[in-house]
């Protein structure tokens, strides 16, 4: 094999090209996103996540209610996977305890449940049993909350999970595409990825996002408070995308899904003042920043939109897992389609003997 030169490195695998797939397709420069063959806006919000997970899945249609039933059935056997103190802690060390034949619709069922169950538990509150009769966000939903949860923010939950399901080769993705390419099993492959995801660099700040939101607390104070932040030299939370250079599509969607929480009568307080400081820090990072196209992301309007519908924002990065965990499964089933060993090179820059 020839040796890699120093201008062929591509630090973090940027612009490389390493498989195909069917699955999603990305576009920086656009801002689109394509899901199984649908732009995420007229997928999210208008087709229900069990839909989607079908898709993705090359299936009729998908039930996930008996799925969660049997994996609430395994929290007594669990051991002290539940007391992590950490919710992603606990997700890991939970999933891990799948049965490795897990199928697809057990391990999406079973995050869910086991997301659940840790935020019940935190507030000193025994775990809810699934409703196998529910959708996987009114389940959810219920799961958290001990009651059922109005269509709006069934909805507003849903068209979460959707919008959120699959993003291209993003890192817990292409670690459980490695892990896949090793012949190995589902659910090591999905607690490789929850270990990538748990990752602030992935994981992402939509809790911080409110923290921001808090501080700046009213539309006219956010240009002086991200001023004073960039000043400080601290980052905007919820602006810039390693992919995109213009508005993240994933952004407008849950935009649109407060918009409707709204006008289904659900107060939303925050809506006002987070566009206010999204146009602030638009024209802020843009002065301070002219070399770099920094445009809300998806998590600026995944900290509102998730507040809204009720999730605490401990759970924000577990309930992106909830949603993301069927396009993992879904990558998982394409790379070992493909038999392929994902093995890339590196360049040696240490003493030679």
């Amino acid at each position: 094999m020839a040796s890699t030169s120093e201008s062929e490195v591509r630090e973090g695998l940027e612009g490389v090209v390493v498989t195909r797939t069917r699955l999603s397709r990305v576009d920086g420069e656009a801002g689109e996103l394509v899901i199984a063959g649908s732009r995420v806006e007229n997928l999210a919000g208008t087709v229900p996540f069990e839909a989607v997970c079908a898709r993705l899945w090359q299936r009729p249609s998908v039930d996930l209610g008996p799925m969660r039933l049997q994996a609430f059935s395994r929290l007594g056997g669990l051991g002290g996977a539940l007391e992590a103190p950490e919710p992603m802690d606990a997700l890991r060390a939970s999933v891990a305890q799948l049965p490795s034949k897990s199928t697809p619709d057990e391990v999406t069922a079973a995050v869910a449940v086991f997301a659940a169950a840790w935020q019940r538990r935190r507030e000193g509150k025994a775990p809810i049993a699934p409703e196998p009769g529910f959708s996987h966000a009114a389940d959810l939903l219920r799961m958290l909350r001990g009651e059922p949860a109005s269509q709006p923010l069934v909805r507003g939950l849903d068209t979460y999970l959707s919008t959120v399901v699959d993003h291209g080769l993003n890192a817990s993705t292409f670690t459980a595409r490695v892990i896949a390419s090793t012949g190995s099993d589902l659910v090591s492959a999905v607690v490789g990825a929850i270990g990538a995801l748990k990752g602030p660099l992935h994981g992402g700040a939509p809790g911080p996002v409110l923290d921001m939101l808090e501080a700046v607390g009213a539309p006219e104070r956010a240009e002086a408070w991200l001023g004073a932040e960039l000043a400080a030299g601290r980052r905007i939370m919820g602006m810039g995308h390693r992919i995109y250079r213009v508005r993240d599509p994933r952004a407008a969607v849950l935009e649109s899904a407060v918009e409707r929480l709204e006008a289904a009568g659900v107060h939303t307080a925050r809506l006002r003042l987070a566009r206010a400081v999204e146009r602030a820090a638009t024209e802020v990072l843009a002065v301070r920043h002219p070399e770099r196209a920094l445009k809300v992301n998806v998590e600026f309007y995944t900290a509102v939109l998730l507040d809204v519908v009720g999730i605490p924002r401990t759970l924000f990065t577990s309930v992106f897992a909830a949603g993301r965990v069927a396009g993992w499964c879904a990558h998982f089933e394409e790379q070992q389609r493909t038999g392929r060993l994902i093995r890339p090179d590196s360049l040696y820059v240490g003493p030679l003997p």
